[in-house]
């Protein structure tokens, strides 16, 4: 799949519960989502998580999901808690797209701030949220099994239409 491709956004649906569960593996490992828990969530089970998805439809009309996003809105908060791109489709803006997403859906949400955590290794998703605007709040030290630091992120969100630049912040 390459920049050229008509790749999608949309919100996840139960019969991307395959695709999700096979990214979420690859992604996580040990540490994945149970399948249940992904159909919950999917399935609308989970009221205040949504999950989006970046998709081309094959040649035979059946969407191919290459990536996912999974986002919390409660209040003024909306935490993204997963966002995982197939390996092979990596570098190709699949996470800026669904990160452009989940922004939308959380400030349509009513939500004014966005907040994640992230590997403090994990260097190309740290350099795609300090591009996006995300400024560090935390850090967790030893929070993941492996021992690894989580570090905390915020972006203020703009009300829909507001100015772009007023999201990011200087530090």
């Amino acid at each position: 799949m390459g920049l050229g491709d008509p790749v999608r956004v949309r919100p996840g649906e139960v019969s991307d519960l395959d695709a999700v569960v096979a990214l979420e593996d690859e992604g996580f490992g040990a540490d994945s989502w149970s399948r249940n828990l992904v159909a919950d969530g999917l399935g609308g089970g989970v009221p205040t998580v949504s999950y989006l998805v970046a998709d081309r439809s094959g040649p035979d009309g059946v969407p191919d999901v290459r990536a996912y996003a999974v986002v919390s809105v409660v209040g003024d908060d909306a935490e993204l808690q997963r966002i995982v791109t197939a390996p092979a489709q990596r570098r190709e803006g699949l996470a800026r797209r669904l990160l452009d997403g989940v922004r939308d859906l959380a400030k349509g949400a009513g939500a004014t701030r966005l907040l994640l955590e992230v590997r403090e290794d994990n260097r190309p998703a740290l350099a795609l949220y300090l591009g996006e605007g995300f400024v560090e709040i935390a850090r967790r030290p030893r929070y993941y099994r492996d021992g690894a630091t989580a570090v905390i992120l915020e972006r203020h969100l703009n009300p829909i239409g507001g100015d772009a630049t007023a999201n990011r912040m200087e530090v």
